[in-house]
């Protein structure tokens, strides 16, 4: 059993942005294909926590290296009051020959990578008809930081951050950070998510809300939202926008806000097709084609596929520097 810790994983992971993108576009691309398998998430929560819960996440990839894996990950949002991260997780690689696992290997930073990659892949693919020159964060943590620099790799023409978060003190310190990710782009903080939303042609959402609460009446015409935390936007503000997911099926689930329009519409004519199927199409007579000045929301409820193909890439990285720890006598 090889483990791989945080700083390893660190290690392979950090400046190959665009190697994660294409990492999780493949994955997208197999997805819509049929050559995956990604049950439902399990939620598990606790009584009298309503905001606490673990995942766990099992996928397999198919295609010409295929991998199967679970990943596990927890989200306790007072954890930042701690002092410590608000996500952690494992993810555990299992053979597709004995189904005995191979690797352990720490998940927190594939989870936002991930989910960076899959943000900055849908905003390089929904603006180009219009490319923007600014990116207005909501929520100043760590998975808007790695959005942030996921992005600026696709789209290295940003020149503007806005940022809004519900604590001025943790807007404040993720500014300095943003301007280190960014250098010369210029960071400006907003007192309030509307502004934000208002602020440029593209806004990434990510907060650890539970409950919907900003609608999309501020938002320029033809804004792009991804809308990673998917439960800030009110159900109502989605029926006019373009709602593009990974999968439909996930995404209409769990109390989302899109869970939420379904079922206040009765219908869900108003999701456009998955991700993968965009990227299936790009070039055909088939390609999607947004409604001039209409809101596109991006909203991926987070794949395990993502997580397996990422882990996978780093599993073969790590093994090729030599990096982790090989404990031996794990298995019978």
């Amino acid at each position: 059993m090889l483990i791989l810790r945080h700083s390893e994983v660190a290690q392979i992971l950090d400046g190959h942005e665009l190697d994660n993108i294409r990492t999780v576009a493949d994955a997208y691309r197999l997805h819509a294909q049929g050559d995956t398998t990604v049950p439902h998430s399990v939620f598990l929560r606790f009584p009298g926590q309503p905001r606490n819960r673990i995942i766990g996440l099992p996928a397999y990839r198919g295609g010409e290296k295929p991998a199967a894996g679970m990943k596990w990950i927890s989200s306790f949002p007072a954890n930042v009051e701690r002092g410590i991260e608000r996500a952690s997780a494992a993810i555990i690689l299992n053979s597709l020959e004995t189904g005995r696992p191979q690797a352990l290997i720490e998940g927190s930073l594939i989870s936002a990578t991930r989910t960076a990659a899959s943000a900055a892949l849908a905003a390089e693919l929904l603006t180009r008809d219009r490319r923007p020159d600014g990116l207005a964060l909501i929520g100043c943590g760590v998975i808007n930081l790695e959005i942030l620099r996921h992005v600026r790799a696709a789209l290295p023409g940003l020149k503007t951050l806005s940022l809004y978060d519900s604590s001025p003190q943790r807007a404040a310190e993720f500014a300095a950070r943003a301007a280190a990710v960014a250098p010369g782009a210029e960071v400006v903080t907003l007192d309030s998510a509307e502004r934000a939303l208002a602020a440029h042609g593209l806004v990434s959402v990510a907060t650890s809300a539970i409950e919907p609460h900003l609608d999309l009446k501020a938002a320029l015409p033809g804004t792009v939202v991804l809308h990673i935390s998917l439960r800030d936007l009110l159900p109502e503000s989605l029926l006019d926008a373009h709602n593009i997911v990974d999968d439909v099926d996930h995404a209409v689930r769990e109390r989302t806000s899109l869970d939420l329009a379904v079922q206040a519409a009765g219908h869900r004519d108003f999701i456009a097709p998955a991700i993968g199927r965009l990227l299936l199409d790009e070039g055909s007579e088939h390609a999607f084609t947004p409604e001039r000045g209409r809101t596109i929301v991006y909203a991926p409820f987070g794949l395990g596929v993502l997580d397996i193909a990422l882990a996978d890439a780093v599993l073969d990285a790590a093994r090729t520097q030599n990096l982790g720890v090989e404990v031996e006598g794990f298995l019978p």
